[in-house]
């Protein structure tokens, strides 16, 4: 069985910051994903508030930083963790293609996309639904498109899409929508149209989407015809793999991590959106280089 002072789970900006503090610390790492590289962050369009970058898509930004973490570390993609087993001496981590051991662990794996779990959600997904602009954007020029969500992610997603010449309407559920000023601000330059106090209640189409029935506040019901329909409604963490080794989490199943990122579990630690909290990529970051300092840190010892 290989073994490494470090295992880091998750390849997300978290990821991949604690792999350069840990590599960089002399600690023998494996960076390990059950995708590829770079998570929910290939799917941001544009930042604007990452330091050092007046605006950067989500791809260059991962792209940069895989390559200077594989300057010191290991790192395996599409390999999915299965399993995490306390040992006497540290964790065993089962793979779908191999079994690793490792001294101490950071757990990075982050969040995945809520669902609206409503009828036609799942049967037309890659059919006319879809939880990525930046993936599947350009099939939708000239077309109609409907973002669903009222946060910070919804609006890049419905300004991107309008960038690639999509004709975008966001639904919200509210009345208002929770994302930046600055944002809110750039879909009405740009004059994409929204429709507020409503929620969809199907999608509809035969072969790909047509269209989607919503449900408006006042409990009146319409159809809207669209070709696309982008989900942005927020993320669940993806948490199932600690969940035999006595990690506790909060109500909303985040990992519970002290300022040092360390968990209750000794030599276990969390980054990322994982911990909950603002889910912002500079966030990120940082929680991934104290995680990484504070496993250096115990280890020495």
């Amino acid at each position: 069985m290989n073994s490494y002072d470090i295992i880091i789970i998750g390849a997300g900006p978290a990821g991949l910051t604690a792999g350069i503090y840990a590599g960089r610390q002399g600690h023998k790492t494996l960076l390990i994903d059950k995708g590829i590289c770079g998570g929910l962050g290939l799917e941001v369009p544009s930042m604007e508030n990452y330091p050092g970058f007046e605006i950067i898509a989500g791809m260059s930004l991962v792209s940069k930083m895989k390559k200077q973490a594989e300057k010191y570390i290991e790192i395996q993609e599409n390999e999915e963790v299965l399993k995490i087993t306390k040992t006497e001496n540290g964790f065993e981590i089962k793979t779908v293609k191999d079994s690793y051991y490792a001294r101490s662990i950071i757990i990075a794996t982050g969040t995945k996309h809520k669902k609206l779990n409503i009828p036609g959600e799942e049967e037309f997904k890659g059919k006319g639904v879809s939880f990525c602009a930046t993936c599947d954007g350009l099939l939708y020029k000239d077309k109609e498109v409907i973002v669903v969500g009222g946060g910070n992610s919804a609006l890049q997603e419905g300004i991107f899409l309008s960038n690639v010449g999509a004709d975008v309407t966001i639904v919200h559920r509210r009345d208002e929508f929770r994302a930046e000023a600055n944002l809110q601000e750039k879909i009405k330059q740009k004059g994409i149209k929204t429709i507020l106090n409503s929620q969809i209640k199907e999608i509809n189409g035969k072969n790909f989407v047509e269209s989607v029935t919503l449900l408006n506040k006042d409990g009146t019901e319409k159809e809207v015809q669209t070709n696309g329909v982008f989900i942005s409604i927020g993320f669940n963490p993806c948490k199932s793999i600690v969940n035999n080794i006595g990690i506790k989490k909060d109500d909303r199943e985040h990992i519970i991590t002290d300022k040092e990122q360390k968990t209750n579990v000794k030599y276990t630690y969390a980054a990322g959106d994982i911990t909950g909290g603002l889910k912002q990529w500079v966030v990120a970051c940082g929680e991934g280089a104290i995680a990484a300092t504070s496993a250096y840190n115990d280890l020495e010892k």
